[in-house]
């Protein structure tokens, strides 16, 4: 937002300069990402000064030029070559000297230097209108009334004066600093000086001629409107002044109509809008929604459709401006309009900003409405706004004002203690300071005692509601950099739940990137079309678009859309993993969970000459997901294939009754959902679960075994149906101290086998930590274990 060092002098009398005024004002909150010098006339007439013509005589070797002797103040007087027919000796002109820079009208800056022409000294230019930027007129020089001051500076002489533009981060909950008025309540609070409001005195309604009646038929979305008519008006360019003023703070300006409008906006913080009176059709104003999809054409040419929830301002037949927005193209002001039809509303904030975003129209209105305007500010802005515009085009004003507002907005009552306002600031901050604050906010305080104050907020002030928003507002006048830092810092020690889940995942994260996983981040909100279970999805109520109107329910689809995007830029070799929350709606309401997702595609290794690339396959994935479960030392899993549609096929790793981990290859219907060629192999962690299983993991050290292993394979066949992990089990189970490992080295299915069989060949690490294993032990051991297994597995030991 850009704020005019000059317009906030309207408001306030201060001598702080502009570099002084930016630190007050970001010191305050209002942070000043930049101030820029702006000149009126572009070079701002420097070094330009008023000369007078002694001579004027014939150039001997030009017809058509004059070389004339001009006195500009100095030692001696200029010879300068001039070509304009109207120069003249006794003549008070305009000088470029020699060194000066020129910024003409059209065309770019150039330099005087001094030349010859025409085999004459030439030490200057006397300057035309259009040559120094003040005017299009290219006829002659300009001649100056004779009282202009000999050697003076050309810009003192037409008052030209340098502005300086504030250019504001302006934060969405500081709706009533969102104009000049709004920035100059602020400085005036911190400065203790008082703000000037407008005069609007002389406001006059010279008759009764031209009435528009109005119907709010949606107080809720209007709560308040306001409009008055002008008639007479002559629509014509602006004059300097205030053209100056909009192109400050860069706004274009249109016509004197639309340009006062536009002034207000930005003086006073109140949108405002002119109708041609004319082109409301049955003489009458209704403030209403329209059916659903209506066609409205609005002021950029663009037809749009609008939605039974868009507030709009309607004559009797058909609607003419997006209330708070936009306006229509065929009741705006036109060269040729004579009366007006002048709005000044306060639309609920709500509703603007979901008919702004419905539409993608961003506009300086929408922009104040969507944050909050002032409601007790309607009448003055319109009464402001008459003035300006018949002081501007003519005209008088020719109606009453109208100003249709049933429930009118109730300020806040809000009590402060200042044991709290020590509390919360860390100062001591006196009562008198307290009160001097809030009145120069325009904070009411209705009662005080010793303990505190009872307030009385303004409706404009949208973000000031709490205690704690009181307590705000005098911290920042007080200035956030007045507050001295202890020099003790007291604090009390907290318990740490264990294990820390950020150093746990931050451990995890490392290993992964280790491996030569990269981490991604993605939105949480995505689209319902990806929803397995879209009765479960958290929908958002005013979704950004259509592609973001749900929470995710998965991580799947957020990394897909990352494949996908390398995939379509010739990265198709990807090891991926990110921590992230995943959101569902159920019968106990709306549900939040951590989840770990790792993505492989593509090539396992780049392209190398020594070897040939090898695809990544199902077992890479797996590696990775049992090295996270070994470096989190999860015991007790139990593994089954998994019946999750989002994967061809896949493995699910059981803590209990709850799945820690989903992992397998992402099914084509989900792939294709994104375009994506080739598999995709995709691992879900519960990381809420992960984090529960290790709570109580305890880190220990213990010596390598001073005694050796031993190892015994077994080969035994099986029905296809029986899994490595059952056998795993019916190991452990049968010896619980002395069998450490247990490995699948070598399956085989095929035709020499029985129907229905498979072969397995499986290794026994055997190991006592106390002594070295007798064979007769050995061979208990695995007679127990070929017994369980045929027992429990129907296993036929090959011999």
């Amino acid at each position: 937002m850009k704020i005019s060092y000059k317009w906030l002098q309207q408001f306030i009398q201060t001598d702080k300069t502009p570099e002084e005024l930016s630190l007050i004002l970001t010191n305050i909150g209002l942070e000043v990402e930049s101030l820029e010098k702006v000149q009126g006339v572009p070079g701002g007439l420097e070094g330009l000064v008023i000369g007078f013509v002694k001579e004027c005589g014939q150039h001997p070797n030009a017809d058509r030029l004059k070389v004339t002797k001009v006195d500009v103040g100095g030692s001696e007087d200029l010879q300068i070559v001039c070509g304009a027919t109207n120069v003249a000796a006794g003549q008070k002109v305009v000088v470029a000297t020699v060194n000066t820079t020129v910024h003409p009208v059209s065309g770019e800056p150039f330099k005087i230097n001094k030349s010859k022409i025409r085999g004459e000294v030439s030490e200057g230019m006397i300057c035309a209108e259009d040559e120094i930027g003040l005017g299009n007129d290219h006829e002659g020089i300009m001649v100056l009334d004779a009282d202009a001051k000999i050697g003076s500076a050309a810009k003192a002489y037409f008052n030209l004066e340098d502005d300086f533009v504030f250019e504001i981060g302006l934060t969405p909950n500081r709706a009533d600093a969102a104009s000049h008025l709004g920035v100059a309540r602020d400085l005036a609070a911190f400065l203790q000086i008082p703000v000037k409001m407008p005069d609007v005195s002389a406001f006059t309604v010279k008759d009764q001629s031209l009435n528009i009646p109005v119907t709010v038929e949606d107080d809720e979305a209007c709560p308040r409107y306001s409009s008055v008519t002008l008639s007479g008006i002559k629509v014509d360019q602006s004059p300097d002044w205030l053209k100056e003023k909009l192109n400050a703070i860069g706004i274009r300006p249109i016509n004197n109509v639309v340009d006062a409008t536009n002034y207000i906006l930005h003086d006073l913080g109140q949108p405002l809008h002119a109708f041609d009176a004319d082109a409301i059709k049955g003489n009458k104003v209704i403030v209403k929604t329209c059916p659903d999809n209506t066609v409205f054409k609005t002021l950029d040419e663009t037809d749009r459709k609008l939605s039974a929830d868009d507030l709009m301002i309607c004559n009797t037949e058909d609607p003419m401006c997006i209330a708070g927005v936009f306006g229509g193209i065929s009741s705006g002001v036109q060269s040729s309009t004579t009366r007006i039809f002048l709005e000044s509303a306060w639309f609920n904030a709500v509703s603007v900003r979901k008919t702004s975003k419905r539409h993608g129209l961003k506009t300086d209105a929408s922009f104040r409405f969507e944050r909050g305007t002032d409601p007790e500010m309607t009448v003055l802005a319109l009464k402001k706004a008459a003035l300006l515009i018949t002081e501007l085009g003519g005209g008088y004003i020719s109606s009453d004002v109208s100003d249709i507002y049933p429930v009118p907005a109730k300020p806040f009552n809000i009590e402060i203690s200042f044991k709290n306002v020590k509390r919360l600031i860390g100062k001591e901050i006196s009562p008198e300071e307290v009160r001097s604050t809030l009145t120069g906010l325009g904070i009411s305080i209705i009662s005080e005692n010793g303990g505190g104050m009872s307030l009385q907020v303004p409706a404009y002030k949208v973000d000031v509601t709490r205690e704690v928003d009181i307590i705000e507002e005098i911290l920042r006048i007080h200035g956030y950099n007045n507050i001295e830092i202890p020099t003790q810092i007291k604090a009390s020690l907290n318990y740490t739940a264990k294990p820390d889940k950020e150093i746990l995942q931050n451990q995890i994260a490392d290993m992964l990137t280790g491996n030569g996983f990269l981490e991604i981040l993605s939105n949480s909100l995505t689209k319902l079309s990806y929803s397995s279970q879209p009765e479960q999805a958290v929908k958002i109520l005013n979704p950004l678009s259509n592609d973001l109107d749900v929470m995710r329910q998965s991580l799947l689809f957020s990394g897909l859309e990352a494949i996908s995007y390398n995939q379509n830029r010739r990265n198709p070799d990807l090891k991926l993993y990110e921590f992230g929350k995943v959101y569902s709606l159920s019968g106990e309401g709306y549900q939040e969970n951590q989840r770990l997702c790792i993505f492989i595609t593509g090539a396992n290794e780049g392209e190398n000459w020594g070897a040939k690339s090898a695809q990544a396959g199902f077992y890479n994935l797996k590696s990775a997901v049992d090295l996270i479960i070994s470096r989190l030392n999860v015991k007790g899993l139990i593994s089954n294939e998994t019946s999750d549609s989002n994967y061809s096929s896949g493995i699910v790793y059981r803590k209990g009754e709850k799945s820690l981990v989903e992992f397998g290859s992402v099914s084509k219907a989900s792939l294709k959902k994104l375009d994506i060629s080739g598999e995709v192999f995709y691992a879900d962690f519960d990381w809420d679960l992960v984090v529960r299983s290790v709570r109580n993991n305890k880190i220990s050290y213990k010596e390598v075994s001073k005694f050796p292993s031993v190892r015994r394979d077994l080969s035994m066949l099986l029905n296809k149906d029986v899994s490595f992990d059952q056998l795993k089990q019916i190991a452990l189970k049968t010896e619980k101290g002395l069998l450490k490992e247990v490995h699948v080295f070598d399956v085989y299915v095929g035709d020499k086998l029985p129907a229905g069989k498979k072969s397995y060949a499986l290794s026994f690490l055997l190991q006592d930590e106390e002594k070295t294993l007798a064979d007769k032990q050995i061979e208990a051991i695995m007679q127990k274990l070929i017994l369980n297994f045929e027992k429990q597995a129907g296993a036929e030991i090959r011999k």
